[in-house]
């Protein structure tokens, strides 16, 4: 243990890490798509309130972690920090890269996380969704559609100019109040969690549902466990480990490359959580005998899951995020820009799911807005 380097120990953290969340998400069926659709086209909210209460048990052991001094979510990327809190508020890209990847992952039937979990238990379709999607990916990080993204990124807001060094709510709450940041967090941290966690709780038969509870809980603390992986165990005065936790898109197109340029390439946390859930989905798959092979029904199923896979690829990585890396892993830092992402996401679904019940992108938008 003493010779392992840095790099070696966050990438075996982050593997069992990952096949903890793996196996949650396929044996709870933890979906942020299909409690989505659960919510709008059944009116069962239950996998939706999942997933809302697995963002409140992130926020509670983030915050935690930050104020017991065990990580520095107030450092800049730049200094080894997590992308989430820059003073760029980058909200034209949450709000279109939010709807497209809300969108995308109702036409590819699931998010990043589902299309790993469901590529473990068998699932072939998944497979053309995470190469299609993670092509698309790197391509929008650092490839041709990454000069659209770069002009994008010149409608951020600059929140320096307005006296604020991040978009953290909880100092954008102290300025409001001029009060010190730190001195805010605990109560700012609580008024987030407590309000999802009532609102999760107040439903009865959410409450009765502990396949749904405990697989929230779990996923949430996964979140906190991902930045002590990286933000505790790799950190070293010589190898620093960059703050990071539990994201899909990006890591998706890491992965593949770092498939294709393995002499040449190291591994890091994303890489090795990616591989993490898809083995610990096929194991509880292979435990619960519930793996099995599943391939596209047409060419129009085909279709439909690669135009999916492209939207969430290039989607997701103008978020900074997708379901889990914005909804779960960017909330729990409490920034605006992952909240403005969030209620994108979940718009863009919305969005998706209605027009592939009337049957046209612009009925489905009107379809939104009716209170049919």
């Amino acid at each position: 243990m003493e010779d392992m380097s840095v790099t070696t120990l966050v990438a075996s953290a982050g593997f069992i890490a990952g096949i903890v969340f793996g196996a949650t998400a396929n044996k709870t069926n933890f979906c942020t798509m299909g409690g989505v659709s659960d919510m709008v086209l059944m009116g069962d909210t239950n996998r939706f309130r999942a997933w809302m209460l697995a963002i409140a048990v992130a926020i509670l052991g983030t915050q935690s972690l930050h104020m017991m001094e065990m990580i520095d979510l107030t450092l800049s990327p730049a200094d080894g920090g997590a992308i989430y809190l820059t003073s760029s508020l980058g909200w034209p890209g949450a709000i279109l890269g939010g709807l497209l990847f809300g969108y995308g992952m109702t036409m590819a039937g699931g998010c990043g996380n589902k299309t790993l979990v469901r590529l473990g238990a068998g699932n072939l379709k998944s497979i053309v969704v995470v190469l299609v999607m993670g092509v698309t990916a790197y391509m929008t990080l650092r490839g041709l559609f990454g000069l659209a993204r770069l002009e994008l990124e010149a409608f951020n807001t600059d929140l320096s100019a307005m006296g604020l060094e991040s978009q953290s709510m909880v100092e954008m709450v102290a300025a409001m109040v001029g009060s010190e940041t730190e001195s805010l967090r605990l109560a700012v941290t609580l008024v987030f969690a407590v309000a999802i966690i009532a609102y999760c709780f107040k439903d009865a038969e959410f409450r009765g549902s502990k396949v749904d509870i405990i697989g929230a809980i779990i996923i949430g603390l996964l979140v906190p466990t991902g930045w002590y992986i990286t933000g505790v165990l790799g950190a070293d005065d010589f190898e620093p480990t960059p703050l990071f936790s539990f994201t899909f898109v990006a890591p998706s197109a890491e992965s593949i490359q770092y498939l294709m340029t393995y002499t040449g390439s190291t591994i890091n946390f994303g890489i090795s959580a990616v591989g993490g859930v898809i083995v610990g989905s096929f194991l509880m798959a292979i435990m619960t005998k519930s793996f099995h092979i599943e391939a596209f029904s047409g060419a129009d199923d085909m279709k439909s899951h690669m135009f999916g896979a492209v939207m969430m690829g290039i989607g997701g990585v103008l978020a900074l995020g997708c379901t889990i890396g914005q909804g779960l892993t960017g909330m729990s830092t409490l920034a605006l820009g992952s909240l403005i992402a969030l209620a994108s996401i979940i718009a863009g679904a919305v969005w998706g799911l209605k027009a592939l019940e009337e049957g046209s992108v612009m009925d489905g938008l009107k379809a939104m807005f009716s209170r049919g």
